[in-house]
């Protein structure tokens, strides 16, 4: 899994007059927990916006107070207003302890279903899963290259040696559907062979 590095400067005055004060500045109010030691501190906007608008998952170098910590964002405060971040948790983690994380699908190969009119449908972006972030993949890979209209990839049908999917094992993740211009073709077909058929049934 991919590593970001960004920067803290510790807070020293945690109450709001001093977190608005801080957003004034374009710092966002956070806190860094899971360890030994529980740490407040600001960290850029710009920076947590970008994590957050891209599609992948990052785990974090967390420079504060002359050490990095290795974390990822756990929680998100957004204004109820104006939707910009005002908090951010950091959740420290460490190689020999599991952490939960949503790790983003990606679909590879080509189903013949779609090939033949069917719709792809992907029920599920992210999969939420548990394992030791070291070992953990920037991607959960699925091949849809078998997929026929009709048929899924179910949360049961998926096997990663190095995590532990936690969504319900009868959930799809991404299904090819017969679209409603499939159906009226296929109708189509069978009323024009209707007649073909009842024409060589009186010819016998």
């Amino acid at each position: 899994m991919k590593k970001v590095s960004i920067s803290g400067s510790p807070r020293v005055n945690v109450g709001k007059k001093d977190a608005k004060a801080n957003r004034n500045k374009g710092l966002i109010p956070a806190v860094l927990y899971g360890g030994k030691e529980q740490f407040t501190l600001t960290v850029e906007e710009k920076a947590i916006v970008k994590l957050l608008s891209s599609p992948e998952v990052y785990t974090l170098g967390l420079n504060f107070n002359n050490k990095e910590y290795n974390c990822i964002i756990k929680e998100t405060q957004f204004h109820p207003v104006t939707d910009k971040v005002i908090h951010v948790d950091f959740l420290e983690i460490f190689e020999n302890k599991p952490v939960i994380l949503e790790i983003p699908v990606k679909l590879t190969g080509t189903s013949p279903g779609v090939l033949m009119g069917g719709k792809l449908q992907l029920k599920q972006r992210k999969l939420k899963v548990k394992g030791i972030y070291t070992k953990l993949p920037d991607y959960i890979t699925l091949d849809i290259s078998s997929l026929e209209i009709g048929d899924s990839i179910k949360i049961g049908n998926i096997k990663h040696e190095h995590l532990e999917l936690l969504d319900n094992p009868s959930s799809v993740v991404v299904a090819v559907k017969l679209t409603r211009a499939g159906v009226s073709a296929a109708q189509e077909e069978e009323a024009a062979a209707a007649p073909a058929a009842e024409q060589k049934e009186t010819k016998e």
